[in-house]
């Protein structure tokens, strides 16, 4: 197991062992040693993903290359009620791809192909296994743009994206993976392999199951399969980046962005203590700023000085701006942004654990927001910062500790924080799922009956519950 993993598993059934010996020999014998993987060292480093969830380690890793693997996998799987975690990049951040409950984990990285480019009906027909970045080069290759941009975009994958519905920075002005996925080839337990949705744009045809499938974690079906909306690739763009003393006055800055009728592609706010974190990476960051704002724009045959003009105005009424300047060129502009993708890593060098909360709040209490996190870090003496897409409300709170006693302190930070997000009518999670880490507070914002529907839902698709089992739901056992 990694160093640093933090939170046990939830309590899920384990199946027998005769079951699995059953499977195991069953595994090998129908699709062949070179894909069915029971060595402990394969094992232990698929016991985890980028989450600091504790999972079983799994009696066998697939490691599945075409739509047949994976069917058969699900088939055998069934037969024998073995549990089943899918798993592409494993760079998720709540747990998802950590198998909670031992069984197979159902590795679909090993086809990652683009099927298809369509430059006229502006679509992508994709493997899971692709890596989302190549899909980005891809598709600016022909002139193109898919906008969903995770920040582990050159690692993740778009089957795991698409099971967690991801964001990014981007999604202020795009929106997230859902609004991008056309159509889906899926393979549900016992091996059935179900085609939804369309390539067309318009289409309501009988339910959504696509949107369905879309963010449910693995839990309803394996994607084997994506079918991508495209849209044209901007030919402008330029990177503001806007220093301020506080956050509050970078919050009233994003206020009166979107009060000016601007829509950035991204509006990206860092707090005073992830400056500190960015300053120890050896990135320049002017000693009076305690927040900054990174925006971007974009735009397609048409100049963006206007735009900028426009956002430069709305960045410095008042007079709170510490400083605001613009990206002279590609370079600087790349610079800018790696900073804002090493976020993640750079603060898990301040101390020597770390849980992140993806937590969204209308943008109107992004303040609000930000002020209880303050005020939930000096009740329970939780070392923390934020950061995130304050365009869309979406903060990434990051609670960071050194010692185990302190960890019942950032436990009821994180219930503090939860209870926060809910109660200025927000959401728990913006982009990283539920998974393990989240599905005890899932009750905060979602009613029983509710609930109930969702877990309907899943016994249709997974009547007995070998699907990413743990994940999601309350089990009864206190996750987090």
């Amino acid at each position: 197991m990694k160093e640093g993993v933090l939170v046990a598993a939830p309590e899920v059934r384990v199946p027998a062992r005769d079951a699995v010996e059953r499977a195991l020999s069953e595994l090998d014998r129908r699709l062949g040693p070179s894909k069915v993987d029971t060595s402990e060292a394969t094992r232990l480093a698929y016991a985890v993903d980028e989450s600091e969830a504790m999972g079983r380690t799994p009696d066998v890793v697939v490691l599945a290359k075409s739509t047949a693997d994976v069917a058969l996998t699900l088939e055998i799987a069934e037969k024998h009620g073995i549990p089943v975690t899918p798993r592409a990049g494993g760079t998720g951040r709540t747990g998802g791809a950590v198998p909670v409950a031992g069984g197979i984990v159902l590795a679909t990285h090993g086809f990652g192909q683009i099927l298809e480019i369509d430059k006229q009906d502006l679509l992508a027909v994709v493997q899971p296994g692709l890596v989302t970045a190549d899909l980005h080069a891809a598709a600016e290759a022909e002139g193109l743009f898919y906008p969903p941009d995770p920040n582990s975009l050159k690692t993740c994958m778009i089957g795991g994206n698409v099971a967690e519905n991801a964001g990014g920075p981007r999604a202020f002005k795009y929106g997230v993976t859902r609004e991008y996925v056309l159509g889906l080839e899926a393979c549900l337990m016992g091996g059935r392999v179900l085609r939804t949705g369309r390539r067309t744009i318009k289409g309501v045809t009988g339910y959504d199951v696509t949107a369905l499938l879309v963010g449910s974690e693995g839990t309803l079906g394996v994607f084997t399969e994506v079918t991508l909306k495209l849209v044209p690739n901007p030919t402008e763009l330029a990177t503001i980046l806007a220093l301020f003393p506080d956050v509050r006055a970078a919050a009233d800055a994003v206020r009166r962005v979107v009060g000016a009728g601007l829509v950035p592609r991204c509006l990206e706010l860092m707090d005073g203590a992830t400056l500190d974190a960015i300053r120890a990476q050896g990135v320049s960051v002017d000693l009076r700023a305690r927040a900054m704002l990174l925006v971007e724009v974009d735009g397609r045959g048409v100049s963006l000085d206007d735009t900028i003009e426009k956002l430069g105005e709305a960045l410095t009424e008042g007079g709170s701006a510490i400083d605001v300047v613009a990206a002279q060129d590609a370079a600087q502009r790349a610079r800018l942004w790696e900073a804002r993708r090493l976020l993640s890593p750079a603060t898990r060098k301040l101390a020597k654990y770390k849980l992140s909360e993806d937590v969204v709040v209308p943008r109107s209490r992004l303040v609000d927001l930000l002020v209880e996190v303050d005020r939930i870090g000096e009740e329970t003496r939780v070392r923390h910062l934020a950061y995130g897409h304050a365009g869309d409300g979406n903060m990434h709170v990051n609670f960071l500790w050194d010692t185990d006693d302190e960890r019942p302190r950032v436990d009821r930070a994180i219930e503090a924080l939860m209870h926060a997000t809910v109660r200025l009518g927000g959401t728990l999670s913006g982009e990283h799922g539920i998974g393990v880490l989240k599905a005890a507070y899932l009750p905060l914002e979602q009613s029983p009956e509710l609930i109930a529907v969702q877990q309907d839902l899943k016994r249709v698709f997974d009547p007995r519950g070998l699907l990413n089992p743990g994940k999601i739901f309350p089990t009864g056992h206190v996750a987090c």
